[in-house]
């Protein structure tokens, strides 16, 4: 597929503040033919075992991260304060009809990211020990996740997005709660997407929003009348990479 230059970080971060409206960004393709993930796969049992021994697989850079990729280069920018470390939870919800991804619904009036889908977590505070640690504590602090329904199973690779976070994914099935009690500033709304409509190929769709000074390529999983896009729909296909193996 041929791209035009990718436009520069701040431009991007600027689109995105000024209200880009990623809905509206024509699709550029779907990814149907893809592999599927094996039904065995998504299952407890199935995703234990992929992280505990991965195979050889590599991750997707998209524009949002393409300027980032190697270990040492995220290291080096963050020691020059160029970064914030973050961390989110993936929750995988364990229910009896299979599991769902558990994600939150961004308040409209926050500084970053207002509006959009995303996982629950945040910033790497000084007192947190590890990545788990933050995506557990803003977890609870965000939607009143217990921890100890919880099972940490393994970690993505770190992604960065365009607003100058590099976050860690942190995989883990999740008990379901009977509710969960949000934190009203910063999420309007949690819900349920099942994990094999977001491992599904067919569902992934790529979009690239064309400029005067470049194009941004993008992806995004519409699902109902919610619109997961940007890092959180590229931190699920990162998930898709490594399960499909």
């Amino acid at each position: 597929m041929t791209q035009k230059a990718n436009l520069p970080d701040q431009a991007l971060s600027i689109a995105v503040h000024a209200g880009f409206d990623a809905q509206a960004i024509p699709i550029h393709e779907v990814c149907a033919g893809q592999p599927k993930v094996a039904d065995h796969i998504l299952e407890p049992l199935g995703l234990r075992n992929r992280f505990q021994s991965p195979p050889v697989w590599q991750p997707e850079i998209t524009d949002e991260n393409r300027h980032v990729i190697a270990a040492d280069i995220i290291s080096k920018r963050q020691a020059a304060g160029k970064v914030t470390r973050a961390a989110v939870l993936i929750p995988l919800l364990v229910k009896s009809d299979g599991l769902s991804v558990l994600l939150t619904q961004r308040t409209d009036h926050l500084h970053d990211h207002a509006g959009q889908i995303s996982f629950p977590g945040g910033r790497m505070d000084p007192g947190d020990s590890n990545p788990n640690e933050t995506a557990l504590r803003e977890s609870e602090e965000e939607i009143g996740l217990g921890r100890q329904g919880v099972e940490i199973i393994g970690h993505l690779p770190q992604y960065l997005t365009v607003s100058g976070y590099s976050v860690t994914p942190v995989v883990a099935l999740v008990k379901p709660q009977a509710e969960y009690v949000l934190d009203a500033f910063e999420v309007a709304d949690v819900f349920e997407v099942p994990l094999h409509f977001l491992m599904d190929p067919a569902n992934h769709q790529v979009r690239v929003w064309e400029s005067d000074q470049g194009s941004r390529r993008f992806y995004s999983m519409p699902y109902e009348n919610r619109f997961i896009w940007g890092a959180t729909a590229g931190m699920l296909r990162n998930l898709y990479h490594l399960l499909k193996v």
